[in-house]
């Protein structure tokens, strides 16, 4: 025989208020966002500054037309073409320098890692100027090149382009070299051992294996270091190579006009970093693949994104 204390609440049919409360949908809710004043307060200053900082070179001894006038000038267009030059074939002498010498500094061989070292050791010592300067005055210490096979005056090989290339670049392979050697050691041992399990060489093993694997490192900074490269070239005006800042210059002594030829050379440098930082995104993008769950947003991603966050009901 059942007792009647026995029965529990669930054997208890429900009642209809409980049935009805659980088959009414809840009111939706409505989120009114919230006003985030800090933006647009910190946006006017922003704005504000900026239009005092143009109303003040609009009102300053600038004559804006002269500007115009050579902004694609046939002498500023071809000294920008050799900025570009000498930049990029300074950049491929860097990354050959830098795969080299990064290799011979983590080989096992004492003689190489040393001369490695030495390398990197010097040239990350000593200005970019100098050694520009040392390239230019090679004549006074050698005054005939003599290679046994290749004979000539020391003046007539150091050109001007010639002293420029090997300035640029044998400085950036020193840095490339620690870039470099930074990716290869960001590779797990573990994939070495195993190309090597099966029977790669270490030739092999290193461009197969490790150096793709490397890039995904070394390419961010090796996109900065060109970037810092296509403005350290303004350096070999000084050796006498009419690059863009020569050219802004000789026609600044010749026309009168040499705060106006250097914002002709501003703004060339400023476009041809925004290019190259541009190609270094996409570069760092595609080399991203199969690291990241999702790759990076793109520059227009980005700024609708920033435009729409302007009313976002997140905090400031």
């Amino acid at each position: 025989m059942t007792d009647k204390f026995d029965k529990t609440p669930a054997d208890e049919p429900p009642s209809d208020a409980v049935v009805k409360a659980s088959t009414t949908a809840p009111d939706q809710i409505k989120a009114i966002p919230v006003r985030h004043w800090g933006r647009w307060v910190s946006g006017v200053i922003v704005v504000a500054l900026l239009g005092t900082l143009v109303y003040s070179f609009s009102q300053g001894d600038v004559n804006w037309d002269t500007v115009g006038d050579f902004i694609f000038d046939d002498r500023i267009l071809a000294g920008m073409g050799r900025t570009v030059l000498i930049s990029v074939l300074s950049m491929l002498i860097g990354l050959i320098l830098g795969v080299v010498f990064a290799v011979m500094r983590l080989s096992k061989n004492p003689v190489t890692g040393a001369v490695s070292w030495l390398y990197i050791w010097f040239f990350r010592g000593t200005p970019v100027y100098v050694q520009l300067l040392l390239w230019f005055n090679l004549a006074l210490i050698f005054p005939v090149l003599n290679l046994g096979f290749y004979k000539d005056e020391m003046v007539d090989v150091m050109t001007p382009f010639m002293v420029a290339l090997l300035g640029l670049g044998l400085n950036e392979g020193a840095y490339m070299a620690e870039i470099v050697r930074a990716g290869i050691q960001s590779v797990d041992e573990g994939q070495t051992e195993a190309s090597h399990a099966l029977g790669m060489s270490n030739g092999k093993t290193m461009r197969r294996v490790v150096l793709p694997q490397a890039m995904r490192v070394i390419v961010p900074p090796t996109g900065n270091e060109f970037i810092n490269l296509l403005k350290t070239s303004s350096l070999v005006s000084a050796v006498q190579y009419t690059d863009l800042l020569r050219a802004a210059t000789n026609i600044g002594s010749t026309s009168f006009a040499v705060m106006e030829m250097l914002l002709v050379a501003s703004v060339w440098y400023l476009a041809l970093t925004s290019v190259f930082s541009v190609g270094q995104y996409y570069v760092e993008r595609y080399y991203a693949r199969g690291s990241l769950r999702q790759l990076p947003k793109t520059p227009w991603q980005k700024v609708k994104a920033n435009m729409l966050s302007l009313n976002s009901p997140r905090g400031v």
